[in-house]
């Protein structure tokens, strides 16, 4: 019974074989052709989404799930950085919140770069509220109506870092 069985699905195969040679036979085979023949096959597995994309997005799902901005534009600023941190990210495509971890330790531990961070965070929200951003310079008291502080930001990235680690102990 076993063999029948056999014998038929390989006969079926020649007859396919067969019938594939008869309508291609007097026309010209294209590279299009053995992309449209292969095409199956060549992703089989794989996602159709680039894996830096994929870990950009986990990371960003992350960040838009904890991080406490009721304004929205540190998290608009903070999005794109881990967008435009390629290098970083890269290095961890299996362990996307490590980059993320990395990304937010480098702006809290370098103060220049926490002040470029919010800075553009005010223009953000300046832009969000069409309105005047509050600028604040280092050293130099916050206006009382600036969201975005440089110790209220530093503030909401310690405690996103503290969401992290949870998240990454529980890993």
């Amino acid at each position: 019974m076993i063999s029948d069985a056999s014998n038929s699905s390989e006969s079926n195969s020649e007859e396919d074989e067969d019938i594939k040679r008869d309508i291609l036979r007097g026309r010209e085979f294209t590279l299009a052709d053995v992309i449209r023949q292969e095409g199956g096959s060549f992703m089989k597995g794989e996602s159709p989404v680039p894996k830096l994309v994929q870990v950009k997005t986990e990371i960003n799902n992350f960040i838009n799930s904890n991080l406490s901005d009721n304004s929205g534009a540190l998290l608009v600023i903070l999005s794109r950085w881990v967008d435009q941190d390629i290098v970083r990210v890269s290095h961890h495509l299996n362990h996307p919140l490590q980059a993320l971890l990395g990304l937010l330790k480098s702006i809290v531990e370098n103060p220049p770069i926490l002040y470029e961070l919010v800075r553009q965070v005010d223009m953000q929200w300046g832009q969000m509220n069409n309105e005047r951003p509050h600028f604040q310079r280092p050293g130099q008291l916050p206006d009382p109506n600036d969201e975005y502080t440089h110790e209220s930001v530093d503030h909401q990235l310690c405690e996103l870092i503290c969401c992290l680690k949870s998240e990454l102990d529980q890993e």
